[in-house]
């Protein structure tokens, strides 16, 4: 078999793949809340799945930083460092200022048709007060514009930092005014894409990460 045939097999996910998955989504969505306690037993039987693989759906949550285990109070969602997110939009602001810049030069028109199904999707959500899905469309926002750059660390980078802020997220009440800018800011990027203009998206992205750092941990400093 060639190395071209081997690069079109399917990707198989084993059990511990499938729990880690199901686990991070619970995170990011707020199922599984801050400090809440992960009871092993319970998510083995819902699961289906014996403890093995839980064990190592675990420990992989536990080296991204989404879990604690500690030896007497077992398995706990790890708190999010409010001190820390400053920092979480610093290094957005540089990741997303150089996403966007390579997404003008290399978009397509379907992937800028994606953005602007997800923008419609935003606009949908709070015209109805819909909020809960928010911050999920807004996640799909930034990955679909970071894998329009063409980097697969850039799209990982991406992935790991707005899971943070989602996390932090769950914490605060919504905010409808914010969501409101986060649209328009977001049609200020699609505008510099369909120009084909990398320095005005770059800007654009910036200005973007920077104007919700300063909604986001405006109170925590």
């Amino acid at each position: 078999m060639t190395q071209a045939n081997w690069a079109r097999l399917p990707v198989v996910k084993s059990k511990a793949d499938l729990v880690y998955d199901s686990l991070r989504a619970a995170i990011a969505e707020g199922d599984l809340k801050p400090g809440e306690r992960i009871n092993m037993d319970e998510l083995a039987r819902n699961l289906g799945v014996s403890k093995i693989p839980i064990r190592e759906a675990v420990k992989r949550l536990e080296a991204d930083g989404l879990v604690v285990s500690r030896v007497h109070s077992g398995v706990t969602v790890a708190q999010v460092d409010a001190a820390e997110m400053r920092g979480v939009f610093l290094a957005r602001e540089a990741i997303e200022g150089l996403v966007a810049g390579l997404a003008a030069e290399r978009i397509t028109d379907a992937r800028l048709a994606e953005l602007e199904a997800v923008q419609q999707q935003m606009r949908g959500r709070l015209g109805t007060r819909s909020f809960q899905k928010l911050p999920e469309l807004n996640s799909d926002f930034h990955r679909v514009l970071a894998e329009a750059a063409g980097y697969r660390v850039l799209a990982e980078l991406t992935d790991q930092l707005l899971l943070t802020v989602r996390r932090h997220r769950i914490t605060v009440p919504a905010d409808p005014e914010n969501w409101a800018r986060v649209i328009a800011e977001h049609e200020e990027i699609i505008a510099a894409l369909r120009r084909r203009d990398p320095e005005a998206a770059a800007r654009a992205a910036k200005a973007h990460i920077s104007a919700q750092a300063d909604h986001e941990v405006a109170d925590q400093e």
